[in-house]
């Protein structure tokens, strides 16, 4: 099998759809179509079953996925170590992130690294900080930028910047402070979310029982968050990076939440190359 085999598997099983998965790719229809022939043919496997109009994995396909893209990950990373034999930095740099980091820290950051190492591709995904962290121990991700502490001890973190988390309540309603934040309605980000994790930490240290809340709303993005906020429907913390544009608008007000300060954290896999764009990047980033 051939890594393009390999895109165009992962492609159209992450689309279910061979129209759209050729159109990511900058292929014909046919040539999608032929490419999982010839795979399929070749190791007398059928990966898709074609259902009408419809295309879904059959119980081989799935059991195939990880495998593909783990292969793919790994071809990148011997690419990645090829690259970096050149003299300066190029290639392509896979940066994983988490939710806060990518939308309003890292955006000016991959402007000015852009702007002095344009040989480099730059390729960005967003999860929550157990994804990036994930990604980054698996080898899908060169590095990755989470908010707060990772519990992940195989992995190197530094410490890039600042942030603190603030409560965020409905626009003309009074935060409520010390034991009354135990009686409040919350909305807070899903399991896995940095946010979550230090603004849980934050009221443990104020003598709130956590486990007690009435959390009414687990939401998968700080927009989702302060949009459910802004509508009435409770009250929250988040970065306050994140809360200040609805604040300006007149949508949320927010307080301060005492010991929510947290870092920003590059994480890298101490036992994987480090090329010179991941260190440059790193330089760029403190």
């Amino acid at each position: 099998m051939t890594p393009e085999q390999l895109r165009i598997f992962l492609a159209v099983a992450d689309r279910a759809h061979v129209t759209r998965a050729a159109e990511a790719l900058g292929l014909t229809q046919s040539a999608v179509s032929a490419a999982l022939a010839t795979l399929e043919r070749a190791h007398d496997v059928q990966l898709f079953d074609r259902i009408g109009r419809r295309i879904v994995l059959t119980a081989e396909g799935a059991a195939f996925v990880p495998e593909a893209r783990a292969a793919l990950d790994r071809l990148e990373t011997a690419r990645a170590v090829l690259d970096d034999l050149g003299a300066r930095p190029q290639g392509v740099l896979r940066i994983w992130a988490s939710q806060t980091v990518a939308s309003y820290w890292l955006p000016a950051l991959l402007v000015r690294f852009r702007v002095t190492h344009p040989q480099v591709r730059l390729r960005l995904d967003v999860g929550n900080t157990a994804q990036v962290a994930g990604a980054v121990r698996a080898g899908a991700a060169d590095l990755g930028f989470v908010e707060g502490a990772v519990s992940e001890g195989a992995l190197r973190a530094r410490a890039v910047a600042r942030d603190r988390l603030v409560l965020v309540g409905p626009a003309g309603q009074p935060l409520p402070t010390g034991a009354a934040l135990a009686q409040a309605r919350w909305i807070l980000r899903e399991e896995g979310s940095g946010t979550r994790s230090v603004a849980l930490a934050a009221l443990d240290r104020l003598g709130i029982d956590t486990a007690a809340l009435d959390v009414v709303l687990e939401l998968p993005s700080n927009e989702a968050v302060l949009a459910a906020v802004a509508a009435g429907g409770g009250i929250s913390a988040l970065s306050e990076r994140v809360a200040e544009h609805a604040v300006a608008s007149g949508a949320v007000t927010l307080a301060p939440l005492p010991g929510a300060e947290r870092p920003f954290t590059a994480l890298s896999h101490p036992e994987r190359h480090r090329t010179r764009a991941m260190a440059a990047f790193l330089e760029l980033a403190g």
